[in-house]
C-alpha cells in the first residue's frame, strides 16, 4: 500500500481533508474585531455541525463492513459514528436555530447542550471497544497504566476547576444559571479528558495491531479528542470572561477537532487489511 493509500483509504478521508484545509483558508478570512457578528462567522461555525454529521454517516457504513455489532471494531464504529452525529446535531440547533433564527449570539447552556453532552458518553463506549480490539485490558494490570488511566483525569478536572471557577469567576458563583453553566464547563473537559486518557493508553498499544495499519488513525483520534477538550476549555472560559467570539479561536480548534475525530474514525476501513 502507497503512503497515500494509508493515509486517505478511501474517498470521505479526502473529502474531510479537502473541507478542513478550505475553513482553515476561511477563518482567516473572517472578521472577528466587528461590532457586530458577520454572517460568514455564522455560516464558518455550521462547518462543526457538518463535518462530524458526516464523518458520523460514513462510520456506520464503514460500520456495516466490520460486521457491525458482531465484532468491537464495527461497535466501536457505531458508537464513536453517533457520538459524531450526535455533536453536530448540537451544532446544527447552536448555530442554526439559536444563531440564526433566534439571533442569540451566545447560547449556552442551552438545548443544544443535550445533544453535545451525549456524544461523550457514546464515544466513551466506542473507544472502551476499541480498547477491547488493541487489549488495554491486559495492559491495565500494569500498575504504572492504572495510576495514569486514574490520575491524570483527576488532575486535569481540578486544574479546569480552578481556572473556570476560582480564576474566571473570583471563586464566586452568584446564581442558579451559573450553577447550570458550572456544570457543563466542567462536565465537558471531565468527558474530554477521561477519552483523552483511554485514547492514549489505546495508541501506545496500537503499534501491533493490524501491523501498525491503524497507527496513524488512533493517533488522529488522540489529536482530535485533545483538541475537543482544549476548544472546550477555551469555549467555558472565555463565555464565563463574555470575551467569546463566533467564529474565534474556540470555533477554529471546535472544527480541527470534528474534523480529527471524524477522519480518524473513517480511516478505519476494513480494505486497509488486504492491502
Amino acid at each position: 500500500m502507497n503512503t497515500f493509500r494509508k493515509v486517505f483509504p478511501n474517498t470521505s478521508t479526502i473529502l474531510l481533508a479537502v473541507v478542513y484545509l478550505a475553513s482553515i483558508i476561511w477563518f482567516f478570512l473572517l472578521d472577528k474585531n466587528g461590532d457586530e457578528v458577520a454572517l460568514s462567522n455564522y455560516l464558518y461555525t455550521l462547518l462543526q455541525g457538518i463535518i462530524p454529521i458526516w464523518g458520523g454517516l460514513y462510520g456506520f457504513v464503514l460500520a456495516k463492513k466490520w460486521g457491525g455489532f458482531s465484532s468491537v471494531v464495527g461497535k466501536f464504529q457505531i458508537f464513536c459514528s453517533a457520538g459524531l452525529v450526535s455533536w453536530g446535531i448540537g451544532s446544527l440547533i447552536f448555530v442554526g436555530y439559536y444563531n440564526l433564527i433566534m439571533h442569540i449570539e451566545v447560547p449556552y447552556p442551552s438545548l443544544a447542550d443535550l445533544a453535545y453532552i451525549l456524544s461523550w458518553p457514546l464515544w466513551g463506549v466506542g473507544m472502551v471497544y476499541l480498547s477491547r480490539a488493541t487489549g488495554v485490558k491486559t495492559a491495565l494490570h500494569n500498575l504504572y497504566n492504572k495510576f495514569f488511566v486514574l490520575i491524570i483525569p483527576v488532575v486535569v478536572i481540578i486544574a479546569s476547576y480552578y481556572l473556570l471557577v476560582e480564576v474566571a469567576r473570583d471563586g464566586v458563583i452568584s446564581s442558579s444559571e451559573d450553577f447550570v453553566k458550572i456544570f457543563f464547563d466542567l462536565a465537558y473537559p471531565a468527558g474530554d479528558v477521561v477519552i483523552l486518557t483511554l485514547a492514549t493508553v489505546i495508541y501506545g498499544l496500537s503499534f501491533k495491531y493490524f501491523g501498525g495499519t491503524y497507527r496513524f488513525a488512533i493517533y488522529v483520534l488522540l489529536f482530535g479528542f485533545f483538541i475537543n477538550y482544549c476548544a472546550d476549555f477555551s469555549f467555558s472560559y472565555l463565555t464565563t470572561l463574555g470575551t467569546f467570539v463566533p467564529g474565534g479561536i474556540s470555533d477554529f480548534l471546535f472544527t480541527t477537532a470534528m474534523f480529527a475525530i471524524s477522519y480518524g474514525v473513517n480511516a478505519f476501513d476494513s480494505k486497509s487489511i488486504s492491502k
